[in-house]
């Protein structure tokens, strides 16, 4: 499976309270339940700083899932080492739970990734990562919780 071009993708200028995600709240109801740098996170596309995350060097075995929503998004069984310093994996954990978005900001041509129940936003998926997908979702901490099994 290879990573879809930005070209292909809709844009990330869609809102994250776009009404298409089926969880809706209001601003002041996602800071009040996110926090400060999970609310920054999830609802306006900021980027926690690499080898701080509570997750990039977290090996136990469970499943991560969405801070907003609850959602698994990702199993530990698909989380690897990039060495970039944020959580990675090579699969979402349920086909159809992570939506791709093209993302120009910053100067830069990515593909952002976000929770299709609740507009979350989670980090990036890059085409460098093991196979057999060859991808690399590259995922902020204070977008997801973790549950042991």
């Amino acid at each position: 499976m290879s990573t879809p071009e930005p070209d292909d993708l809709p844009s990330s200028s869609k809102p994250h309270d776009d009404p298409s995600y089926p969880v809706q709240r209001g601003d002041a109801q996602w800071r009040e339940a996110l926090g400060s740098l999970p609310y920054e996170v999830a609802r306006h596309g900021a980027t926690e700083r690499a080898f701080t995350g509570r997750y990039w060097n977290h090996w136990a075995d469970g499943v991560y899932h969405c801070v907003g929503c609850g959602e698994a998004l990702f199993d530990a069984s698909a989380k690897f080492d990039a060495g970039c310093g944020w959580p990675s994996w090579w699969r979402e954990a349920v086909p159809g739970r992570i939506e791709r978005l093209a993302d120009d900001s910053h100067g830069m041509r990515r593909v952002e990734v976000r929770c299709t129940r609740c507009g979350t936003h989670l980090g990036h998926v890059f085409d460098d990562g093991p196979q057999p997908t060859g991808e690399r979702y590259c995922i902020n901490s204070a977008a997801i919780d973790f549950r042991t099994r």
